[in-house]
């Protein structure tokens, strides 16, 4: 029998029904048009996180202060200080051809006051590297310069959720004093504006000063330890490679013995990706699974009125078989019929989650990405369905007996 013509009658056939056709295939469409949105956003969101987290900087390799180990009580990461600026400046010395820049960082908060507003955030030493390891750059002003990290100068640099609530009435806040545990610092700058991450943190609420001013100034430290060491590298390649010396070095330096815990971490940006990627793609199967329900739920409604057809259909299947149609061409026929009604329903459900996703991405401002290998996978599937599930209706009309067919009423 020829295909299109079987084609032709399936379409005539459901044609004849038409309401029911649709409401037959409205499981389909809506489950086809949630897998596609929950793809598309799920598939934006990941997109959008590796774009935030490459914000942070090129190749940025990270080393934390370790965890406390004493007899039976165990600290969490930070809890032992051994890290110097002096462990990064020797990394970077002994691989230059690996290292692009190193910065230290010195973490701390407290309470900023600038005239009559006052701003409680979080502030960071760090040297002028800073900017190439981030990748940010200044908006107005200046950075302070490595003389004034020498000398442990009274200059800070401002995030733009920090200006903005220190200084509200819009004025420049270059060359203005705030107060940082009432001592007097004078701004030199504002950052670029960067946004919150995908870990929901305001990067822009921040304050930037020299290491050892916060330090010597602010914490009073009496050592010269450090939070963090920030290395931003030539090439990803190297990033291995870097973790790997970074480890013998630290090791070295800070004379652990063999067998004895690393008294420090090293991770780099590429783990958080994959975390952030696993999460990210994670919940995306999860709601994909989800929202496949309703496809099984389409699938068994349409063996339920293909079946319904079947004997709706009695009569005329009785007919073709006594002018000579095969049962392989009855079987052919009403599985077409519910492959065509399911794959219909595929399509049109392939464009409501399209535009159903590009809605909520312009409603919540997130990020949409329909990927063609989802379309394909979806359109595939909606077919699958229909086969499946119209297997057994199409072969029980098969296996109907044409004689009781033509007696039936």
């Amino acid at each position: 029998m020829n295909p299109l013509m079987v084609l032709g009658v399936a379409l005539l056939a459901l044609k004849r029904n038409l309401v029911r056709s649709f409401l037959t295939a409205l499981g389909i469409i809506v489950g086809i048009a949630a897998v596609i949105a929950v793809v598309a956003i799920g598939e934006g969101a990941s997109t959008n996180m590796k774009a935030e987290i490459s914000q942070m900087g090129d190749n940025i390799v990270l080393v934390f202060a370790g965890s406390m180990k004493r007899g039976g009580v165990h600290g969490g990461t930070g809890g032992v200080q051994t890290l110097m600026e002096s462990d990064g400046i020797a990394m970077t010395n002994d691989f230059p051809d690996m290292i692009k820049a190193f910065t230290p960082v010195v973490r701390s908060s407290g309470q900023m006051i600038s005239s009559l507003n006052n701003w409680s955030s979080q502030f960071q030493g760090v040297t002028p590297a800073f900017l190439t390891v981030r990748k940010w750059t200044i908006a107005s002003g200046t950075f302070f310069s490595n003389g004034d990290v020498h000398t442990g100068a009274r200059v800070c640099v401002l995030g733009q959720t920090v200006a903005e609530n220190l200084f509200p009435d819009g004025r420049d806040p270059v060359g203005e004093y705030i107060r940082i545990r009432n001592m007097p610092f004078r701004v030199l700058g504002v950052m670029e504006k960067k946004g919150t991450n995908s870990m929901g943190h305001d990067q822009d609420d921040m304050v930037w000063l020299p290491s050892t001013t916060v330090k010597r100034v602010l914490s009073r430290g009496a050592f010269n330890n450090v939070d963090q060491l920030l290395f931003s590298l030539w090439d990803i390649k190297d990033i291995p490679r870097c973790k790997q010396e970074l480890r013998a070095l630290l090791r070295q330096r800070h004379k652990l013995p063999p067998g004895a815990e690393d008294d420090f971490r090293v991770i780099d940006m590429t783990e958080i990706t994959e975390v952030a990627t696993s999460v990210s793609s994670l919940m995306t199967v999860l709601m994909a699974v989800v929202a496949s329900i309703s496809l099984l739920v389409g699938g068994i409604g349409i063996m339920n009125i293909m079946l319904v057809s079947v004997t709706e259909r009695t009569r005329e299947i009785g007919l073709r078989s006594a002018i000579g149609a095969t049962p392989g061409a009855i079987l052919m026929q009403f599985l077409f019929e519910s492959a065509t009604l399911s794959t219909l329903g595929g399509s049109f459900g392939i464009l409501l989650g399209w535009g159903g996703a590009q809605l909520v991405g312009r409603l919540n401002g997130w990020p949409i990405e329909v990927t063609l290998s989802s379309i394909v996978i979806s359109f595939a599937f909606s077919t699958a369905v229909g086969i499946f599930f119209g297997f057994y209706p199409a072969l029980r009309a098969s296996r109907l007996n044409p004689i009781d067919c033509l007696r039936y009423e």
